[in-house]
């Protein structure tokens, strides 16, 4: 009961910090009060920019990338993380949600990879802490690679190549740390950095349209701040959905709120993956969380500047995935 107890205070503090910093922003955008002169500062502003990927060891980053990418992390080598998590568009895919290895159908919408570092706890329900964590449980759930360390790092071993470049980047054979040091390299690096919106932050006062302004004003107005902060804009805290709308979620799950950073490429979403579109998800969220009935016009605001939030990796946007069967399914487009 203590942790409990514990656990809720540390989330109302944060909540209430968001709250205070959303008030001081959200007068000195609009003019209002005391604030109305106030020059612009971005130090103000309740989001901060992505910043460049960490530096890191060149042989790491690209023993990381490789494995990434290996088939040999799953039972049966059917899948590796890249399988779910298609670092070439949005880092995730177009799916409602993912299969486990038996065919049947996950409980969650698969998150983007990209920014996952800057979040607080990982998953949807928050029960990892680390991205080594992360990797070590994904490998030994029997629903997502199904396997096991030992049975990794042997068949990792019994690949020469594979043999000298561990032996290259860390001086010895593959064994637990080095796999998930080199991994957890790699997935720290992938930062979307140079969002128009970020941009923006940085002092380019054309990054911007008015009607994105107007829907950043609105984001912080109507109160989508008080979840969807911080460098993440989001990803900080947990928070309980359909608080206003019962018929939202039957069970009123508590789940870890999600960064709204890529969000115009990364369809379909809530935590089931059933709403199509960015729109949709927009007018749910402001009935279900906020108690408004959003207007065309807040909506479309509000949609423009989520828009702003896509980075970039390697130089290049993220891009939303090509149509799969499944996501036209959802999405009711002709693939």
């Amino acid at each position: 009961m203590h942790q409990i107890k514990h656990i809720a205070g540390r989330r109302l503090a944060r909540m209430a910090a968001g709250l205070a910093l959303f008030l001081i922003c959200g007068q000195a955008q609009a003019g209002e009060g005391q604030y109305a002169t106030a020059p612009y500062s971005a130090e103000l502003e309740p989001i901060a920019p992505i910043p460049q990927p960490p530096e890191a060891d060149p042989r790491k980053l690209a023993l990381g990338e490789r494995l990434f990418a290996d088939t040999r992390l799953s039972r049966d080598g059917s899948r590796a993380c890249i399988t779910c998590h298609d670092i070439h568009t949005n880092g995730a895919h177009g799916n409602r949600r993912d299969h486990a290895l038996d065919g049947t159908e996950l409980p969650f919408n698969t998150g983007t990879v990209f920014n996952a570092t800057l979040s607080f706890r990982l998953t949807w329900e928050g029960r990892l802490r680390t991205l080594e964590e992360e990797i070590d449980v994904a490998i030994q759930n029997p629903d997502i690679m199904g396997t096991t360390m030992e049975n990794v790092l042997r068949r990792l071993d019994a690949d020469q190549e594979t043999v000298r470049l561990f032996e290259k980047t860390y001086g010895h054979r593959p064994d637990r740390e080095s796999l998930l040091d080199a991994m957890t390299t790699y997935e720290r690096s992938l930062l979307t950095p140079g969002s128009r919106f970020d941009r923006w932050l940085g002092g380019d006062t054309a990054a911007l349209s008015t009607q994105e302004l107007d829907g950043y004003k609105l984001f912080k107005k109507l109160g989508c701040i008080s979840c969807h902060q911080g460098m993440n804009v989001g990803g900080n805290l947990f928070e309980r959905y359909g608080i206003f709308d019962s018929a939202a979620s039957s069970k009123r799950e508590m789940l870890r709120v999600p960064s709204l950073r890529n969000v115009a490429v990364t369809a379909p979403y809530f935590h089931d993956g059933r709403i199509p579109t960015l729109d949709e998800a927009v007018r749910r969220m402001g009935k279900a969380q906020l108690n408004q009935t959003l207007s065309d016009d807040q909506v479309d605001a509000i949609v423009a500047f989520l828009r702003t939030l896509t980075g970039n990796y390697r130089g290049r946007p993220l891009t939303a995935p090509p149509p799969t069967p499944e996501a036209s399914a959802v999405t009711g487009t002709a693939r």
